[in-house]
């Protein structure tokens, strides 16, 4: 779930058109009902402790995208060099937004490095998972995103058996083969006891809302309701290249067309300020967003 490397997927100029159209003429959600339930927390060294409102939107799930990452360890006792400082573990496990954790393993920046030495981030994730943090941990995630251009996907099926349970990867389409096709390959090779996270594609207009929900039903039909959540990106190309934060108006109207579904902000440190949660809030009930009472 990065940014750049989703930036290889095709740009359309039209399809960003037509997401700015729908996102013009969303239906606001009910007063009470969680705008979003969950949001990613991909850790690097300059995102070490996450600060956020996100739990005024009715986030309650954090998904920390890993704990090591190109042999850097987040945590304690895991045998890899460690950062220094590490993340305030104590104090996250106590944040409102962090009340269910999916816990990332070892993973790559760089996704090519990812799938070749998969075996290997396997054994570290192993070792990871012996020294949790102190944070209420729900399930497991290996953060080696997929797609169906990784073609070993055998030796995948028998990696993430040495892996506990619960656990999620990520699914993407980079080829726009359809939620269908898609979901058929998954379910020719994936363990029945793993999740997905569905990686939206809407932060390089690869496909609008709708037809990202088209594809997580698609992938439901095939799997299971309770083994389909969405990642909904949380950032648009920019002008002049790289990516900005999405508006508060395009990401309303992108998580109401994933309603039914737990969705995670991609990701929370990097794109979601609480500038933006308060705009957010003030779309969704306007009278209670201006209300002192509501701010912290």
């Amino acid at each position: 779930m990065s940014a750049t490397r989703r930036s290889i997927l095709r740009f359309s100029p039209a399809l960003a058109g037509l997401i700015l159209v729908a996102s013009l003429s969303y239906t606001l959600p009910a007063t009470g009902t969680p705008l979003v339930e969950g949001v990613v927390w991909q850790i690097d060294t300059a995102h070490l402790q996450p600060h956020g409102d996100w739990a005024r939107l009715g986030v309650s799930d954090l998904l920390v995208q890993w704990t090591a990452v190109d042999n850097l360890a987040f945590v304690a006792a895991s045998g890899l060099p460690q950062s220094t400082p590490l993340p305030d573990w104590p104090r996250i496990g106590q944040e409102p937004w962090a009340r269910h954790v999916i816990l990332g393993l070892a993973g790559r920046f760089d996704e090519t490095q990812a799938r070749t030495q998969a075996s290997l981030l396997i054994e570290q994730s192993v070792r990871l998972a012996q020294f949790p943090p102190p944070v209420h941990i729900d399930g497991w995630y290996f953060p080696v995103e997929v797609d169906p251009s990784w073609h070993d996907t055998a030796l995948l099926t028998s990696l993430l058996s040495r892996l506990p349970r619960p656990l999620w990867i990520s699914v993407y389409d980079r080829g726009n083969i359809g939620g269908h096709t898609l979901a058929l390959w998954l379910a020719g090779w994936l363990p029945p006891d793993v999740g997905v996270f569905f990686q939206d594609g809407c932060g390089v207009y690869a496909r609008t809302p709708p037809v990202a929900r088209d594809y997580a039903d698609a992938l439901a039909a095939q799997l299971g309701r309770g083994r389909v959540r969405i990642i909904a990106e949380a950032f648009r190309p920019a002008q002049g290249g790289g990516f900005r934060p999405a508006t508060a108006t395009e990401l309303s109207a992108q998580l109401a067309d994933y309603t039914g579904y737990r969705s995670y902000l991609f990701d929370g440190p990097h794109y979601v300020s609480d500038q933006l949660v308060e705009d957010m809030l003030a779309l969704a009930h306007p009278t209670a967003a201006s209300t002192p009472a509501n701010h912290r």
